[in-house]
């Protein structure tokens, strides 16, 4: 009984499933239903810089202060190439207390973080600021993230390639079938969008290589993937 439950409750999760992925259409007399996925490839427009500023001290004024100090280095490193801090979003900022637990509880310390996140359409400021930022040593770790912030027209090739995909499929089966393809009839249309990440980097490490090339000097920026699924209703002639 209950593996007949199991199985059944499979059934409608599987049926549930494929419902979402494709709409229910009516079957018309003279038609063709076809889906197929498309895809378009396009450079990023921005980088996006994100690194956090975590200090502590004794005392709860101490931290505040020591953190404030670090996050005018922040606004320093910035203002040195071109940028004025306010183009840089801070998430949140938060004040704990740092406990000891043996032999009991107390309280040692206070941390002080925040974090920052910096978009950059000039690509040629990264290797500059990251290692300023590793010199000054606000952080451990920073990470970057290539976007494409302007996806309009991606998504337009990517559902371009996707119609032009399910109309070569619909031709297909109506010259199997010694008709042709007519009219579009109905079509919908999901896009989706492949962002890549790279691994966040540590600071500290960075700094000892001041006098290399910086990290990204010379590469091209992985190519963000926009895809795109399109399912059409052809009448048939």
């Amino acid at each position: 009984m209950k593996l007949a439950l199991v199985l059944f409750a499979l059934c409608l999760f599987t049926t549930a499933s494929l419902a979402q992925d494709h709409p229910a259409v009516t079957a018309l007399p003279n038609s063709i239903y076809v889906g197929a996925d498309g895809k378009f490839e396009a450079a990023p427009d921005t980088a996006v810089i994100q690194f956090n500023i975590s200090v502590q001290e004794n005392t709860s004024q101490a931290a505040y202060d020591h953190a404030a100090k670090e996050a005018e280095q922040v606004r320093q490193v910035l203002r040195a190439n071109g940028i004025e801090p306010k183009a840089a979003n801070i998430g949140f900022l938060s004040v704990q207390p740092v406990y000891e637990w043996k032999p009991k509880q107390k309280v040692i310390g206070y941390r002080v973080t925040t974090d920052v996140s910096l978009k950059l359409k000039d690509f040629s400021k990264i290797g500059p600021i990251t290692q300023q930022l590793a010199d000054a040593n606000v952080s451990e770790t920073q990470t970057l993230n290539y976007i494409l912030e302007n996806m309009d027209e991606a998504k337009n090739k990517a559902v371009e390639d996707a119609y032009r995909r399910a109309r070569n499929s619909a031709d297909a089966i109506a010259r199997a079938s010694d008709r042709t393809v007519g009219e579009l009839s109905y079509a919908s249309v999901d896009t989706f969008e492949n962002q890549r990440i790279i691994a966040p980097r540590m600071a500290r490490a960075m700094s000892a290589m001041a006098n290399a090339p910086a990290p990204t000097e010379e590469f091209t920026p992985q190519t963000v993937t926009v895809t795109a699924h399109v399912n059409a209703l052809f009448n048939l002639k």
